[in-house]
């Protein structure tokens, strides 16, 4: 149905789009966002740096004994405080969108999967993001990176979402010098936008070093005196699996392609970070400042990344794919070089940087974050008790899950993930559960793969104690019945509090052949009302509705349809 609804659309409208100019200049220069002058800005206000990496593993760190060279990294995490407890989302969308809200999942209608490039999805419009937080309390924001919130309206823009500045991609994967991302066979498109327009002239420049020194340049024109939130999100090190040669030469040692390929970005990276907060000491920005470093989900091991010793992978509630790499680095802190053990989560960083700039954000607002500034800095207990990793009822329901296994209050067939104190649930199917080593041979051993391959067990249902084991080896589910009772009537009371899954069919509009070869936005104010209901559509002339009246009804009954179906799914 979805085929027949993309070759009808894409016959009766491409016409309309075949003229659009995507690529037009910027809207938004350098200055802030339009709007009222911010506030007076006290001096005290810190410059906040926040570094996301993309699919590195929680092995791939020095300091958690890899063999790949992360000297910057490892040195800044050493000076500062290293975050062991410290959680993510499995895949790229969903912790995004969960750092720029302070909410879950199951809060934004993003519980499903990743924002495709051509959905018309984006990050909920009537949220406040952080970055627009932070320039209500006079911050300059600039965002350099990967976007991959969605972008199929203007409204949904980093430039439109809080950052006065944009370099970087709005797609989740595109080549680290031609820019070129493909969303199957023959969808292909360039994506390197600067604010709003389609940088076609920086095509060439490897991203990694491209992004670095944007940054350098913020800091270079910016006033140490005016608070600065600069969000890098770096595309390194997702595939593909591309590196300067200069460092590919440094790993020239080790067997495996994959690994060797992936390790010289992954250096690449810890350099760029080296680059970076060199130059907030040159410019004067360092001792004001406080730099956090976060990865975005687990490494992708069939690609070159590791986990180990965790267990699973990108994409699987293993931890593996969840436990983050974390650390807080900066002259504010109070307690350094040191570990800490609190139990975080990426959502916690949006109140506790609003409150560190001044501001105050809770629950009250619709948070699911909590500040947890002291617990870096000082030392004290985390406020954070328990984690929702997610609750997603679209994602292929376990065979052996059911209500009555769930003690009649949860279908375990549903795949959901829950930490509460030491103890950590699942349900469903939480991904591929197996326990890979860092794959540094040419060819690995088939007889070593087996040993650490998970038996095709016929549940749905696993409980650890997380504090005693952390590699997940010692399913407890079945011994602590009363533990396992008690965290999913948790997920039930999380699931009361669940909006609708936004998980739209894709729209054949969104072809970049539609706007000019590159990714762009393609939705107007127009189809967004047409979204909203045909009420506002009858009020329409008659003369406008002439040329547009078969489109929009043909439109609107794909759009219903794909509504009952995912409701029905649900």
């Amino acid at each position: 149905m979805h085929a027949l609804a993309g070759v009808s659309l894409l016959s009766l409208l491409s016409f309309g789009y075949l003229s659009w100019d995507w690529a037009k200049p910027s809207l938004v220069a350098d200055a802030p966002a339009e709007g009222e002058p911010p506030a007076a800005v006290p001096s005290q206000q810190p410059h906040i740096i926040f570094i996301l990496t993309d699919d590195q593993g929680y092995h791939d760190v020095g300091y958690h004994g890899s063999d790949i060279q992360t000297p910057t990294l490892d040195r800044l995490a050493a000076e500062g405080v290293k975050l062991e407890n410290y959680y993510i989302q499995p895949i790229c969308t969903p912790s995004r969108s969960q750092l720029l809200t302070g909410r879950y999942q199951i809060h934004t209608g993003l519980q499903h999967s990743i924002i495709r490039p051509r959905q018309p999805n984006c990050l909920p419009l009537d949220q406040v993001t952080l970055p627009q937080r932070l320039q209500q309390l006079g911050y300059a924001t600039h965002m350099v990176g990967k976007w991959h919130l969605g972008f199929y309206r203007k409204e949904c823009l980093p430039t439109r979402r809080g950052f006065d500045t944009f370099l970087g991609s709005l797609t989740g994967n595109v080549d680290y010098y031609t820019y070129d991302n493909c969303d199957g066979p023959g969808v292909c498109g360039f994506d390197l936008h600067e604010g709003e327009s389609v940088a076609w002239g920086l095509s060439g420049q490897y991203s990694t070093l491209l992004y670095a020194q944007r940054v350098s340049r913020i800091l270079a024109g910016h006033s140490p005196r005016r608070p600065l939130f600069l969000y890098v999100a770096f595309q390194a090190v997702h595939t593909p699996l591309q590196s300067p040669r200069e460092y590919l030469y440094r790993y020239r040692g080790m067997g495996n392609v994959a690994r060797r390929k992936y390790a010289a970005m992954v250096t690449c990276m810890d350099e760029a970070v080296r680059n970076i907060t060199g130059a907030l000491k040159r410019y004067g920005f360092y001792n004001n400042s406080v730099i956090i470093f976060s990865s975005d989900n687990g490494g992708q091991t069939f690609s070159g990344g590791s986990n180990w010793p965790l267990r699973g992978r990108k994409g699987t509630y293993w931890e593996g794919g969840v436990r983050g790499l974390g650390f807080v680095h900066s002259p504010l802190l109070k307690r350094t070089r040191r570990t800490s053990r609190a139990l975080l989560h990426i959502t916690d960083w949006y109140p506790t940087l609003v409150g560190l700039a001044g501001g105050t954000a809770s629950a009250a607002d619709g948070l699911d974050g909590y500040d947890v500034w002291p617990a870096i800095s000082e030392g004290r207990a985390s406020p954070r008790t328990e984690i929702l990793h997610n609750i997603d009822p679209l994602y292929n329901h376990a065979r052996h899950g059911s209500l009555e296994g769930g003690f009649g209050i949860w279908n375990t067939a549903v795949q959901a993930a829950i930490r509460v104190g030491e103890w950590k649930l699942l349900t469903g199917d939480p991904g591929y559960g197996d326990w890979i080593p860092p794959q540094t041979l040419a060819a690995f051993p088939g007889s070593w793969w087996n040993l650490e391959r998970m038996a095709s067990a016929r549940q749905a249902v696993w409980l650890f104690n997380i504090s005693a084991d952390p590699y997940e080896r010692e399913d407890l589910a079945g011994q602590r019945p009363d533990v396992v009772r008690a965290l999913l009537a948790r997920l039930v009371d999380y699931n009361r509090t669940a909006i609708p899954v936004r998980y739209p069919a894709e729209n054949p509009r969104a072809h970049p052949d539609f706007n000019g070869g590159a990714w762009g936005p393609w939705a107007s104010d127009e189809d967004e009302d047409e979204e909203e209901g045909a009420g506002r559509a009858r009020s329409l002339s008659r003369g406008r509705r002439k040329k547009k009246c078969k489109i929009c009804k043909l439109r609107s009954f794909f759009r219903k349809l794909n509504t009952r179906l995912m409701s029905q799914r649900i």
